[in-house]
């Protein structure tokens, strides 16, 4: 057998935890420490090293491998003891725990118990093939001696790897049965004074086991006149060794006022069962009066508040009153308030007070109730609350008022409303104004003061003052004590005005001679709108209106609606320039003025007049003209005859003299010798 057989061979049946593996180097060889300190193996071991190193001897390295992770075994306990258990019956169960604590998974093979007495004891487990890294696993075991006297076992568990197994001792002892001798105590528990429904603290009692064999506990129960009044909790089990004791945690919960009593009772196999505890409280109630019952404010203004109307709450019982809320309820809850000197608690025998006032936002009977939850019987009790709300009554007549058409900017006749309080009460008027969409198209005066007696009416004038035209609407707002405030009186009216047109929208005079007149240009006003247009004034303006001048006007100061006119304007202009102005048109429409423009050009013409001739056959005549005298050209000014006795000679320059003479012309085409000659300077400017 090599030395490295001989290490695992003697590891796998060596029983040391992964703290106790030490190992020493021996040569180039690492073997356990243990393995050391074994008589048996240690001579061999140094025999087997001593051959390893000889035949080492030839080379200079030996190689060695890193040790592979695996897993390793931990158990909570080396020895378990049952104690003292009676022959033939089962002792409770204790558990031991296994630990995976190694790096790699643990690899459970087998769990069994040996030794001489192991069938005396009895595993079960719940421990997987394959116990993951750091996770553990529960080994339960009992005692049942069949003889009396001491028994041992082992418990093994079987793994892979070093320390493949784990051993833990087992010892109990088996006894003779013996006599349970079961005590209880104190013998009663009396509990205070507890309110009804509420819990009490817990009161104790304690089970003792003074004999020499397991107590077994068959029942535990609470009889008598009010079993249901008390409530235990125990940590006994179903067996209380020799020797040992438990306790009973008891509560009181009374379901009435008064005495109440029970038994608690514990059946088991001692002598005198069953052994038993006399239990006794009393129940004490709180009781809630109120004196009245009710209370009635009877008729009030609305939105006004009442004086204070008082009710007493009185707790006549024998335990504290605790008051989880004092509300108002019902049907008209909002128009009532309550204040209370009551708190969260009333004291046996003790009382308060509670403060209502009303203050309806309505007319009519009124009813709520001030609700108090408590823990007195008849919970919630209820103090019931009545008024009648009380207002003027407003009326209007009539509701509104229509102006039809108003021409804009001019102010209508007045509408008047009557305003009446038909109720029982003055009617206290905190404001009337005008609201709405055309609020400033209208204005309104009243009578109506800031109160108006019971009975008692007043006049709302308004009247009408449109700035724009179309349908507008507006009202009167009343702001009052009244159902309904605020109150409307409607308002209505539309704005009408006339609409003007001008055609043409402007006048053009051109080439027109200086300080001639002109012919007269016509402009045609019309009035589209829906009311008559009114004509303040027609003015000609502007840098050469004296140039301009209005010759004929059909308008007058009125046009009907759908109607037109017409306004003649004549040119005579000063000098030889463009010349500009407007013919304004002030009236009642909208985008007065309105306006034409006037423009025209003056220029300098010799215009030349003659006799006619008297001579027969004469159809018409020759013009001629020089720029000295006798100098007159042979060609004529005309390209055919003139045939009246005037000609205008519109190609002459400012500041040069013409000179001009006339010939006849007959019908066949013969000319008369010329007229006598005339001059003309034309105007520098």
């Amino acid at each position: 057998m090599s030395l490295i057989e001989i290490i695992r061979q003697t590891d796998s049946h060596t029983f040391l935890s992964p703290q106790t593996r030490k190992f020493h180097k021996l040569g180039q060889f690492v073997v356990p420490a243990w393995a050391l300190r074994q008589p048996r193996l240690k001579t061999g071991i140094l025999l087997a090293t001593l051959i390893a190193l000889a035949v080492l001897s030839a080379s200079s390295t030996v190689a060695l491998s890193a040790p592979h992770s695996q897993g390793v075994a931990g158990v909570s306990a080396i020895s378990i003891g049952f104690g003292s258990v009676v022959v033939n019956t089962t002792s409770p169960a204790q558990h031991l725990a296994v630990e995976n604590t190694g790096s790699a998974s643990l690899f459970i093979s087998r769990v069994a118990l040996s030794g001489t007495y192991a069938s005396r004891f009895a595993q079960s487990n719940n421990c997987p093939s394959s116990l993951a890294v750091g996770a553990s696993c529960t080994i339960s075991l009992t005692f049942t001696p069949n003889t009396p006297g001491n028994s041992s076992a082992t418990l093994i568990v079987w793994t892979a790897g070093l320390g493949s197994r784990k051993s833990v001792s087992l010892n109990g002892v088996g006894v003779t049965g013996g006599t349970p001798a079961a005590g209880l105590s104190p013998g009663s528990l009396a509990f205070a004074s507890q309110p009804v429904g509420k819990t009490s603290g817990a009161g104790t009692a304690t089970l003792d086991n003074a004999g020499t064999a397991a107590l077994s506990i068959s029942s535990v129960t609470i009889t008598g006149a009010n079993p249901g009044d008390f409530a235990q909790a125990n940590n006994c089990g179903s067996s209380l060794s020799a020797g040992s004791s438990c306790t009973f945690n008891i509560t009181f919960t009374p379901a009435a006022s008064g005495s109440r009593t029970a038994l608690l009772s514990v059946a088991d196999n001692s002598a005198g069962s069953p052994q038993t505890v006399s239990l006794s409280g009393t129940g004490t109630v709180a009781s809630a009066s109120l004196s009245p019952t009710s209370l009635s404010f009877g008729n009030q203004s609305v939105n006004t508040t009442s004086g204070v109307l008082a009710a007493t709450l009185t707790n006549g019982g024998t335990a504290a009153l605790s008051l989880s809320s004092i509300a108002l309820t019902g049907a008209n809850a909002g128009a009532f308030a309550q204040t209370n000197t009551c708190g969260s608690s009333l004291a046996a025998g003790a009382s308060c007070k509670v403060s209502v006032t009303f203050d309806p936002t309505a007319t009519g009977s009124q009813s709520a109730s001030v609700s108090f939850t408590d823990n007195a019987s008849g919970s919630p009790q209820s103090l019931s609350l009545s008024g009648t709300g009380t207002s003027a009554t407003v009326s209007l007549s009539p509701s509104s008022l229509s102006f039809g058409n108003q021409s804009v900017n001019t102010t209508s006749g007045v509408l008047a409303a009557t305003l009446t309080n038909g109720g029982t009460a003055a009617l206290s008027l905190s404001s009337i104004v005008l609201t709405g969409a055309n609020a400033g198209a209208f204005a309104q005066t009243n009578t109506c003061g800031s109160s108006l007696a019971a009975g008692a009416s007043c006049t709302v004038s308004v009247t009408f003052d449109p700035t724009a035209t179309g349908s507008q609407s507006a009202s009167v707002s009343f702001t009052d004590n009244a159902s309904g405030s605020p109150q409307s009186l409607s308002l209505s009216g539309t704005g009408t005005s006339a609409t003007v047109s001008l055609s043409p929208s402007s006048l053009s005079f051109a080439n027109q001679p200086i300080s001639v007149t002109s012919s007269t240009q016509i402009v045609t006003l019309t009035n589209g709108g829906s009311t008559a247009l009114s004509i303040s004034s027609l003015t000609i303006t502007g840098t050469n209106a004296a140039d301009f001048a209005e010759v004929a006007n059909t308008c007058g100061s009125s046009v009907a609606a759908g109607a037109n006119c017409s306004i003649g304007v004549a040119f005579t202009p000063s000098t030889s320039k463009s010349e500009t102005a407007s013919l304004a048109i002030a009236d009642n429409a909208t985008g007065s003025p309105q306006t034409v423009s006037l423009s025209g050009l003056g220029i300098h013409n010799v215009v030349l007049l003659w006799t006619p001739s008297s001579t027969s056959g004469v159809v018409g005549y020759n013009v001629y003209r020089g720029t000295t005298s006798g100098g007159e050209s042979s060609t004529p000014l005309n390209s055919t005859p003139v045939s009246g006795t005037t000609f205008t000679d519109e190609s002459v320059t400012a500041g040069s003299t013409y000179y001009y003479v006339v010939t006849t012309v007959g019908s066949d085409d013969t000319q008369s010798p010329a007229s006598a000659e005339s001059s003309s300077t034309v105007p520098s400017t």
